[in-house]
């Protein structure tokens, strides 16, 4: 196995202005990461989106560090539960940034729920096959350009494992998997472990990410925290440092046969630089232990 780290570990340097992505991959090389992952960017002024990606796998081409991924928001739905053909058209130009990228995977979201609308669609089945021929015609598009394209366990609306699944299974495209976030799970309130093998045969990428809970205390601790679905209070951290069983996790995607990156995602609030070098340390050590 890899490692690498994702953008977003960066996100309140680079909005800040403290750093840019390019100045992001020299940090991630010079760390020992292996690779790095690219979360959606807005490209400096003169540059196209295709273009400022060229400039970045230049960087990591200089660097001698790869590029994982590239993750990207979305919201597949529209209000009334129906497909919008505007947001799987922009999904697929970001697959044209994957591949200008050089990367071989792409990861989006899909949708956030419902509000309260009186229309009788709240739930995630009511909307799972339209969500599925969406995905299947983002990844049949993204399999001419070489890439794959994957969903993560994200959002609380498309995180539970078994939503997941169904899915991938509904899908029904080998080009397109999950982006297994060994932490998320803990945003609904399942075990890591149970959730990271009933995943695993799926897995395109890996997140290794860390949260501490506090199991229903009567107030958050501080604005820092937020809830799972349960009522716990979660809190980012270093990986290592709080309640994932991280270890356990790669040793079911190790058991599924998945050998490709580990990815850093850290949105704690210990300092950056300490954050990246402990959390490869971690990941450095869950690794030999396989």
């Amino acid at each position: 196995m890899k490692k690498s780290v994702t953008s977003y570990c960066f996100d309140r340097k680079l909005k800040s202005g403290e750093l840019d992505l390019r100045q992001c991959v020299l940090c991630a090389a010079e760390t020992g990461f292996d690779a790095i992952e690219f979360t959606d960017f807005t490209p400096p002024e003169g540059y196209s989106e295709r273009e400022y990606a060229a400039v970045l796998r230049e960087e990591a081409d200089k660097n001698h560090i790869e590029i994982s991924a590239f993750s990207v928001g979305a919201e597949l739905l529209r209000p009334d539960g129906t497909v919008s053909r505007d947001a799987v058209e922009r999904v697929k130009s970001k697959v044209d940034v994957a591949a200008a990228l050089g990367c071989r995977v792409m990861r989006h979201d899909v949708a956030r729920g419902f509000a309260p609308r009186g229309n009788g669609m709240k739930g995630f089945v009511s909307v799972k096959d339209r969500l599925a021929d969406a995905c299947r015609e983002i990844t049949l598009y993204a399999a001419e350009k070489g890439v794959r394209t994957c969903v993560e366990n994200h959002g609380f609306f498309c995180q539970d494992s078994d939503r997941v699944e169904s899915l991938v299974n509904a899908v029904e495209n080998d080009n397109f998997g999950v982006l297994l976030d060994v932490g998320n799970f803990l945003c609904v309130d399942e075990d890591p472990v149970c959730a990271a093998g009933r995943l695993a045969p799926y897995a395109f990428n890996v997140h290794i990410k860390d949260f501490i809970v506090k199991d229903r205390p009567d107030v958050p601790p501080d604005d820092a925290f937020f809830m799972s679905r349960g009522g716990k209070y979660l809190l980012g951290t270093v990986p290592g440092h709080g309640s994932v069983p991280v270890a356990a996790c790669v040793r079911a995607l190790k058991r599924a046969g998945y050998d490709g990156y580990l990815t850093l995602e850290f949105e704690g609030r210990e300092e950056l630089f300490y954050a990246l070098e402990s959390g490869l340390k971690y990941i450095e050590n869950v690794i030999k232990q396989q």
